[in-house]
């Protein structure tokens, strides 16, 4: 289990709630959804290597 730590975040109200309402769709919690959204921006610029808890790309089909 990774250890987590608080961190308290000032953000605009607009993103804020555009992330709440994106997080809603997905049936995640806001905080879950930022996360998300942050490992997948850090995954994309190879700051960090995938790991159990990201999604599985699918195969690309030859």
């Amino acid at each position: 289990m990774v250890a987590k730590k608080a961190y308290p975040l000032r953000i605009n109200e607009d993103i804020l709630r555009a992330m709440q309402v994106w997080a809603d769709d997905e049936l995640r919690s806001i905080n879950a959804q930022i996360e998300y959204v942050l490992r997948d921006a850090l995954r994309k610029a190879g700051r960090v290597k995938n790991n159990k808890t990201e999604p599985i790309d699918e195969p690309e089909e030859n």
